[in-house]
């Protein structure tokens, strides 16, 4: 007899919540039996297997960024037209979406580990295939690297909390500001790179396998030595696709992602045509991501502490749609103030939207299952925001009007950042499926 399991309705999610640490979906949570972390025998172990977790949460963001500072070079040498160049910047936020989905059932066949190695194995292999320069192998470099670091998305925080229970908090901090640092590091670094080490833009975009080729080979002892256990979906969760909430929550991630890979991919274009320099566009990109920490590690403790988070997801709409309409058109010398204020709204935007698929969830197989498709639809609609942002630049001949599609992209987010604020959980339950065998 199925069996179902849901928390009693009266609780509220806030009780549930420990604190930062109870953020973290297990892409494995419907192994049976669960999986188990990996017996460490010494200190060192342990340094070295958090090391290499924050070490490929750098990684999983320099594909964006790098790209962004360098699209104009890339459009000049490769003919590409503004269409092609936001197909370009498109297609890796398509593939988190069409991957994120499979990453939990490659996990439970091949083991969470070998699963992440293949991963990096294929980002590090796409980024240097970018060092080619030509239209053709950019395109097959993002697609493999987009792949990749959909899977890592989704593998990384379950690890985290998988390996380090004691220590998540510190663990999740480490490994959100790795994600933010990849990303400020390739939007500031990349345009001095080509200048006084590459001498080319193919290869200060093919500089950023080096880090992902490095991590490979620390993670592949660890990965080639866990030891993986058999394991069946032993849960199922039913009735998410045809919940109104789960929509709201799915939708509220798609369009806070619209937004915020709107920015990693025309942000630096942007400001190059309000008359920066490269370089100075790429290092007011880095501060602007760098910013993103602050409201990433803020926002999840204070959401959870409120009676619910629609006034926290519409605050931080706002600042965000108002800074990208500063650095637009507000005068250049108040641009880096937008710059800093984009970062806060965008980080903690980013940091609302997965807390509330744990809010949100009546249980952590409930909870996993929501991140999937938060993640696989969320990211498949944040792809059409960088492809409209190139779209109208084609039009135009500029960005100006894109700030239509910035306030829309913004009221979108903050309708359904109301619903999905409220303090209710989904209506999927789990039931547990009976062993065959």
């Amino acid at each position: 007899m199925n069996q179902t399991f849901r928390q009693p309705a009266s609780q509220a999610p806030v009780a549930a919540m420990d604190g930062l640490e109870d953020q973290l979906i297990d892409a494995e949570a419907d192994s049976l039996p669960p999986p188990q972390a990996p017996v460490l025998r010494s200190g060192t172990a342990r340094f070295v297997l958090g090391a290499s977790l924050v070490l490929i949460a750098f990684n999983l963001r320099p594909l964006f960024s790098s790209l962004s500072v360098l699209l104009p070079e890339v459009m000049q040498a490769t003919g590409l037209s503004p269409a092609g160049a936001s197909l370009l910047t498109t297609l890796p936020v398509l593939c988190l979406g069409l991957f994120a989905p499979l990453a939990p059932r490659l996990a439970q066949r091949f083991g969470a580990e070998r699963t992440l190695l293949f991963a990096l194995l294929l980002l590090a292999t796409g980024t240097a295939l970018r060092g080619f320069g030509t239209a053709p192998l950019l395109f097959v470099a993002s697609f493999m690297a987009g792949a990749a670091i959909a899977i890592g998305n989704v593998l990384l925080p379950g690890l985290v909390k998988r390996d380090f229970p004691d220590k998540t908090a510190m663990m999740t901090g480490l490994y959100t500001m790795a994600l933010c640092a990849g990303a400020a590091s390739a939007s500031g670094l990349t345009l001095p790179i080509e200048h006084g080490l590459t001498g080319s833009w193919s290869g200060a975009l093919a500089v950023w396998a080096v880090p992902a080729f490095i991590v490979l080979l620390i993670w592949t002892p660890q990965a080639l030595g866990s030891r993986r256990q058999a394991s069946h979906s032993g849960f199922r969760v039913v009735g998410l696709w045809r919940d109104r909430l789960a929509w709201q929550v799915t939708l509220f991630m798609g369009l806070q992602s619209a937004l915020a890979y709107c920015v990693f991919g025309w942000l630096a274009p942007i400001l190059r045509e309000r008359g920066f320099d490269p370089t100075t566009a790429g290092a007011i990109v880095s501060v602007s991501v760098m910013a993103q920490v602050v409201t990433c590690l803020a926002v999840p403790s204070i959401a959870i502490r409120r009676k619910d988070q629609r006034g926290v997801n519409v605050a931080l709409i706002v600042a965000a749609v108002v800074a990208l309409l500063g650095i637009l058109f507000a005068p250049t010398s108040t641009v880096l103030f937008w710059a800093i204020l984009q970062g806060v709204g965008q980080g903690g935007l980013i940091a609302a939207a997965m807390t509330l698929i744990v809010l949100r969830s009546p249980d952590p197989h409930v909870a996993a299952h929501l991140s999937g498709m938060a993640q696989g639809v969320g990211y498949t609609i944040a792809a059409t925001g960088p492809l409209i942002v190139g779209i109208i630049r084609d039009w135009t001949g500029g960005f100006e009007a894109a700030a239509f599609l910035f306030v829309a992209l913004g009221l979108g987010a903050a309708v359904m950042g109301m619903g999905a604020g409220r303090a209710l959980h989904v209506g999927a339950r789990t039931i547990r499926v009976p062993d065959r065998a």
